[in-house]
């Protein structure tokens, strides 16, 4: 907004007064450095690392059994303690990214890394100085997992935050996607390094010291590159801008019907992923469908999803269309999931399954970093860091309940499909189960998110607004100025 008044412009703008204020001004001032591009780099390694550290043990889970002499469910407990540490930690990444920035928040989480992998390799059987009793093996390994997990917040909820301080308006959408998609990268590694890694139980060793290499190098990254949590001058007009205190920017969350509405479906979207990678091969093999099916299936569905986000990036920046982008993806993925679940329920359809789980991947994984920056147009100037993290939050908190649900309403099969072929681990821990309740309540589910998302939720794009109020009342201060500077 500008108040004239004796040919001078006074430029009056919400939550804009800080240390760059002078930058509101002068637009030609607004510059983008190229170290943004290696500061995004360090956040993908880490980002990428963190999920290594959490997925790595369930490509092998039967050789994690054996070489820690724990059950499947203590194997599958060092993936879930990750969605339950990330909600109470989640809300203290979000204040710390938001009040000390982005320099504090990834040193910190490359950290958390390093000591998690640390604590992990206490536990091998090579170690020359440490021999720990076996009863001792399992809690110090998911120890291990819980300070890396600690770690997963400060580093997920980075995103959108980089990017808005970084980034010109040109470019945000596609910095959030890669920085985000570091992560399902990281599972698509951990899937493909576990099984190529670990022949026999004493090669889990292995595993764990290439994790522990790979944390040591985003650590020593971090630590000596990373030098400022903001840029010498502002991208935009919107980067410099102050962003709300923590605590006032949660209150002024509370009537924000879209953002509220935005994190119920993308909260329900990120459980139903979580749910498909999680449950794919208990899915599948009933329907002798083996381990390298349902692995070639999540390593698609990751991968195409990857290309789909780059792609939903690249448009939602050129056309700023966040929203149609987002309602687009979330009706095709639901639809696509969809049909997954009914194509899982056939024998000798491998291309038509892979094919529909391949393109849930591609449709929603081309939603999730559009809608965190979604997240930020409706919730400015709240931080970014406030807005994106609860939405990750719903997710995690979604996950869980949709996780425990599925598996207790998933069925004994018939005494039909007992006597049929079937490539389930042999194994007496492991029952197959008819998977098709949980389908079609994760169908139903999906159904319900993109209803909301289509019907009911209205984009308000405040952070643009702001923007191009700004940039108007620096080129109407520049026109009232010009004659007198003749």
């Amino acid at each position: 907004m500008a108040d004239i008044s004796d040919n001078n412009i006074v430029i009056v703008t919400e939550n804009a007064l800080d240390k760059h204020y002078e930058y509101l001004k002068d637009p030609s001032s607004y510059k983008v450095y190229k170290q943004r591009w290696f500061l995004l780099f360090i956040i993908a390694v880490i980002n990428f690392t963190n999920a290594l550290i959490w997925i790595m043990f369930s490509p092998v889970t039967d050789q994690t059994s054996a070489y820690y002499k724990i059950s499947f469910m203590d194997v599958n407990w060092l993936s879930l303690v990750y969605l339950v540490v990330s909600i109470p930690c989640g809300f203290f990444a979000s204040w710390m990214l938001d009040t000390l920035g982005l320099r504090a928040s990834i040193i910190l989480a490359a950290w958390l890394n390093l000591i998690g992998s640390a604590l992990r390799n206490l536990t091998v059987d090579d170690l020359d100085f440490i021999h720990l009793p076996q009863g001792s093996r399992f809690p110090v390994l998911i120890s291990g997992q819980v300070v890396a997990a600690c770690g997963q917040t400060f580093i997920m909820f980075t995103p959108a935050k980089v990017a808005a301080l970084w980034f010109g308006d040109n470019q945000r959408a596609i910095a959030t996607t890669i920085a985000t998609l570091s992560n399902p990268l990281g599972i698509l590694a951990a899937n493909i390094l576990s099984p190529a890694i670990v022949k026999k139980p004493q090669d889990i060793s292995i595993m764990l010291w290439v994790c522990s290499g790979i944390s040591l190098f985003g650590a020593l990254l971090s630590s000596f590159c990373v030098r400022s949590s903001v840029p010498p001058t502002p991208p935009s007009p919107s980067a410099a801008s102050q962003s709300e205190p923590f605590f006032i920017g949660i209150k002024k969350l509370r009537n924000n019907r879209a953002f509220w509405l935005l994190s119920l479906s993308m909260g329900g979207g990120l459980a139903l992923f979580t749910a498909n990678t999680t449950f794919l091969e208990q899915i599948l093999c009933p329907q002798n469908y083996d381990n390298n099916f349902a692995g070639l299936c999540g390593a698609l569905m990751i991968g195409l999803g990857a290309v789909g986000a780059f792609i939903a990036g690249f448009i939602a920046d050129k056309t700023k269309k966040f929203a149609e982008v987002t309602k687009i993806g979330f009706c095709l993925s639901t639809l696509c999931g969809i049909a997954f679940a009914q194509l899982a329920r056939l024998r000798g359809q491998a291309i038509a399954t892979a094919t529909s789980i391949t393109m849930f991947g591609f449709f929603g994984f081309a939603v999730y970093p559009t809608s965190l920056e979604l997240a930020v147009e409706l919730t400015y100037p709240v931080a970014e860091a406030t807005s994106t993290g609860i939405i990750f939050l719903s997710g995690q908190i979604q996950g869980i309940i949709l996780m425990l649900v599925a598996q207790y309403t998933a069925q004994p099969l018939t005494a039909h499909a007992s006597t049929l072929p079937m490539a389930c681990p042999n194994s007496d821990e492991f029952e197959p189960q008819d998977w098709t309740i949980p389908n079609l309540i994760c169908n139903g589910l999906g159904v319900v998110y993109c209803m909301v998302i289509v019907l009911l939720f209205q984009a308000d794009y405040r952070r643009m607004r702001a923007e191009d109020k700004i940039k108007a009342s620096c080129t109407l201060q520049g026109k009232m100025e010009s004659p007198v500077n003749q």
